[in-house]
């Protein structure tokens, strides 16, 4: 028997959890498991696409199309989804092709049917009408089309199709019913986008469940709906509907009618924040000792700050700082007030050419470091290596924000360029790139045989940069001419070294990219790229310069381009290191006489701070 103290369960700390949104699409049946603190989702199901008909044969209908938000499951559950086939066409001319088949995301508490998309009708010794389905299929050469939303779901997961009238008319669509043929030319239906709720997915950009387009006695073919809908022919084969749309396929006036396009079934995870939790009776005791540890909970306070250029992209604010400056916090602290950052150091110069050596080094990519949340900013793209995911925690303070510059140009000939200035926020120190043969956040690109420099320096983990290409001098009897600048490295590989073959010159090593930091830096699909290595410049005798030219890319992320100068023509000026990307300069061209070529300075760096304030 046991008296005194608080009588109770055992008491925990629940840890904060955030969940990043998750978008998952089954191209064909299998399981679908859920992130571990998903409670609902949001799911669209499209069946397959019907057949069409031939012999002036109706269009296939779409496949059902049910989008359905707040669905109840359980948090690291799979569930079973089933993926539906189209259907396929016939095998001869008067004989039917086949309605599409179901998709079904097997949640237990509300399991989602999209019925197959009816078959197109067909005209033999009698008419055929399209077959009913999630969207009807067309009516055959003056047979009637199929009903859509069979059996009936709310909202209606399809639509009816249109009577051939002296000829077939299209199937319908998860959007639209199909038109009559006649008069005119009859409109296969519509699919429906789907972007506002699960962005641009899919292969017919968001818009699913198109009709098929009947088949045409006219001389000009019907289309398929909008959606991935086949289009119809007038004589040969019809166009199948398109892979993972539910699109129906076309049928044909005096060929085959097409197979119908496969279902699909997306489902979304909303992105989850709850706040650390402690539950229960506590003794003051155990609240001091997880005080003390800064491990006890805290009235959520988020971040409010001022500095720098501040833009908001959904429950988050970044502060991009193009210059130096300050970042004032007036709210939020502790592990609330964590953020997020990249700090890119100015890039490298380049150095200009001039006796005893025609080729340029160029300038290595200012250094590169940055933190993002792995589960509010999952970062799984290009710099995804190079996450700290060791965010900052600031208190109510102000921190002083220093933007590295780009360095200077060679200022003679025979000169290398000036490394670029260390960009700092907090206890995070980007080191400016190296120029010619010095070290740096990334090394800058050697000449005339010389090695470049290297990078990482000093060192990081995980490492801010990459090390410098080597230069060539290739003056050797019946094969020389070359005078080739190595490369500036970048933030995700090295700097190339020059070669004596084809394509001599040498590119600049890749910078990263990051998401949702705004827009700043090179942007190329979704991220944007900083830290990108100048390419090689300087001479060559080998061919037109055009060719080698092309061959001295500066690096992703800012690098910039080398010029590779002809013998006959006067050095071109290398190219910058552009604006607050941290990229490096390119080398410079130069001619027999060392004349007109003349270095470039590296791009200046940018601090960019990332949390959430709501």
């Amino acid at each position: 028997m046991a008296n005194g103290g608080i009588i109770g369960p055992v008491n925990t700390v629940n840890a904060a959890v955030c969940q990043a949104e998750q978008i998952t699409t089954k191209t064909s049946s299998g399981s679908l498991t859920t992130q571990p603190a998903t409670t609902s989702v949001s799911v669209l199901v499209v069946a397959g696409g019907g057949s069409g008909g031939p012999n002036i044969g109706g269009g296939g209908g779409a496949g059902g199309l049910r989008n359905i938000s707040c669905i109840s499951v359980s948090g690291s559950t799979s569930y079973t989804m089933t993926v539906g086939g189209g259907g396929a066409a016939s095998g001869t001319p008067n004989t039917l092709g086949a309605s599409g088949a179901n998709s079904v995301a097997g949640f237990p508490s509300n399991p989602i049917t999209s019925t197959g998309g009816g078959r197109g009708g067909v005209t033999f010794s009698s008419f055929s009408p399209g077959a009913p389905g999630g969207s009807g299929g067309g009516g055959a050469n003056s047979g009637p089309g199929g009903s859509g939303n069979t059996p009936p779901t709310t909202p209606p997961q399809g639509n009816d199709a249109g009577q051939g009238l002296g000829g077939a008319s299209g199937g319908g669509g998860a959007g639209s019913a199909s038109t009559p043929n006649g008069p005119g030319t009859p409109i296969s239906g519509a699919g429906l986008d789907v972007s506002p709720t699960y962005g641009n997915i899919g292969p017919t950009c968001s818009v699913f469940a198109g009709g098929g387009g009947g088949g045409s006695n006219t001389g000009s073919a019907y289309p398929g709906g909008p959606g991935g809908g086949g289009d119809g022919a007038t004589s040969g084969n019809a166009a199948v509907g398109t892979t993972n749309t539910g699109g129906g396929g076309g049928g044909s006036a005096c060929g085959q009618g097409a197979s119908g396009g496969s279902g699909i079934i997306i489902v979304k995870e909303p992105a989850i924040s709850i706040p650390k939790t402690a539950p229960g009776v506590w003794s003051m005791n155990s609240v001091y000792d997880f005080v003390s540890n800064d491990d006890w909970v805290v009235t959520p306070e988020l971040v409010s700050a001022t500095g720098g250029t501040i833009t908001t992209s959904g429950d988050f604010k970044i502060h991009t700082f193009t210059a130096s400056g300050t970042f004032s916090v007036t709210a939020g602290a502790g592990a609330i007030g964590a953020v997020d950052y990249v700090v890119v150091a100015g890039g490298g110069g380049s150095g200009t050419p001039g006796a005893g050596g025609r080729s340029s080094g160029s300038g290595g990519a200012g250094g590169f470091r940055f933190s993002a949340n792995p589960s509010c900013n999952p970062q799984g793209g290009p710099a995804a290596p190079l996450n700290s995911a060791s965010p900052i925690r600031v208190s109510v303070s102000d921190y002083t924000i220093t933007v590295g510059g780009g360095g200077a140009a060679g200022s003679s000939p025979s000169s290398g360029g000036a490394n670029g200035t260390n960009s700092v926020f907090d206890t995070i120190t980007s080191t400016g790139g190296g120029s010619f043969t010095s070290s740096g956040g990334s090394g800058g690109g050697g000449m005339s045989n010389s090695s470049g420099g290297a990078g990482n320096s000093p060192a990081t983990s995980p490492p801010q940069g990459n090390g410098g290409g080597t230069g060539l001098n290739d003056n050797s009897p019946g094969g020389g001419g070359n005078y080739v600048g190595g490369a500036g490295g970048g933030a995700r590989a090295a700097g190339a070294s020059a070669s004596s073959s084809s394509p001599y010159g040498a590119a600049g090593g890749a910078g990263a990219g990051v998401q949702g930091f705004g827009t700043s830096g090179e942007n190329c699909g979704s991220y944007y790229y900083f830290s990108g290595g100048g390419a090689g410049g300087g001479q060559s005798i080998k061919g037109p310069a055009p060719g080698f030219r092309s061959a001295a890319v500066g690096g992703i992320g800012g690098g910039g381009n080398g010029q590779i100068s002809a013998c006959t023509t006067g050095g071109a000026p290398a190219q910058a290191g552009a604006t607050n990307t941290g990229g490096g300069a390119g080398g410079a061209g130069c001619n027999p006489s060392c004349s007109g070529g003349t270095g470039a300075a590296g791009g200046p760096g940018i601090v960019i701070i990332r949390y959430k304030f709501q």
